[in-house]
């Protein structure tokens, strides 16, 4: 009888804030609509109205004719791309960098948070912190200088070796290049969400654990791995989601005539047909493929973490 007089007061009560929220809706909408109809407007005009560029896709674009004079090709495009010699070789390249960049990558950022958050000292905790961030905001060109410039015949890495091997021109080379620069440059900054996680940590559970005698390993499973699990398998959906989203810029700048078998990937190839070719509609059509795929993966991959994680996903 308690819980159901219980039950109809919470009822009750929360029908009564929904009426007051309402009203002080009604009584304040200039107010509302005044701060919301920028964001709104901006949205639409950026995000939603280029939406209609998709149609290129399904077209042999001209651009004095525009979308509407253009010729409507409907899907010889796409086969088209599918039927390329090339199209499993740019697929493969694409994945295997998405693949192992997000195997190798991904627990970089979570191992570094859980190491800063064995330093108990604030002030060299925050000195580190400033080390590892640092990357980050090193544009992308200067990056791929930087790694050129170590990794030519008379760099610092062949000096160290002892060689004169010219590292940019392997294409056995290319992919640990472009992973492990992208590693240094992103892990420091990605472990920010992970370390500011890992302050909801229980400190008093912490300190039992230790008192039980837990070592470190033991304190992580049972202590600060409960605190990020949920941020590290939104943050896995959201980069399984990405996987074919591979940095144009980067692999691009790093790009040689001898090692395109393995850095010419999907994005630089649309880059190559759309604005060096001029070929828009098929440019957009492989364009259009690549984001169908990483939708649908991410849709996949929220579905499989949903039904491993007790309906948890994003």
């Amino acid at each position: 009888m308690r819980k159901a007089l219980a039950n109809a007061s919470d009822q009750k009560n929360s029908g009564s804030k929904m009426h007051n929220t309402l009203v002080y809706l009604r009584q304040h909408w200039q107010l509302y609509l005044l701060f919301m109809l920028p964001a709104f407007a901006l949205t639409v005009i950026f995000r939603y109205i280029p939406m209609g560029g998709i149609l290129i896709a399904f077209m042999e674009y001209n651009p004095i004719r525009g979308i509407l004079g253009s010729e409507w090709v409907g899907f010889e495009h796409f086969n088209r791309f599918l039927s390329s010699p090339d199209f499993l070789r740019y697929l493969m390249n694409t994945l295997k960098l998405s693949v192992y960049g997000l195997l190798w990558g991904f627990p970089a950022p979570i191992l570094l948070a859980f190491l800063l958050n064995r330093i108990l000292s604030k002030s060299i905790k925050q000195k580190i912190q400033l080390v590892l961030y640092m990357p980050n905001f090193i544009s992308v060109i200067v990056l791929c200088g930087i790694v050129r410039i170590l990794l030519a015949p008379t760099g610092m890495v062949n000096m160290l070796l002892g060689t004169k091997t010219n590292f940019m021109t392997m294409p056995s080379a290319f992919r640990t290049i472009y992973i492990a620069s992208g590693i240094w440059q992103g892990a420091g900054w990605a472990s920010i969400i992970y370390t500011a996680a890992l302050s909801n940590a229980s400190k008093e559970l912490k300190e039992a654990a230790v008192i039980d005698g837990a070592n470190i390993i033991q304190q992580i499973k049972a202590v600060e791995w409960p605190a990020i699990k949920d941020t590290v398998l939104i943050q896995f959906i959201m980069s399984v989601g990405n996987i074919m989203s591979v940095g144009f810029e980067k692999a691009y700048a790093l790009q040689t005539d001898l090692n395109m078998n393995a850095s010419e990937i999907i994005s630089t190839y649309v880059y190559k047909k759309g604005l060096l070719d001029g070929d828009y509609g098929f440019s957009t059509a492989v364009g259009l493929f690549n984001t169908v795929i990483n939708v649908v993966l991410l849709i996949s991959m929220n579905t499989i973490v949903k039904k491993m994680n007790d309906g948890k996903g994003i």
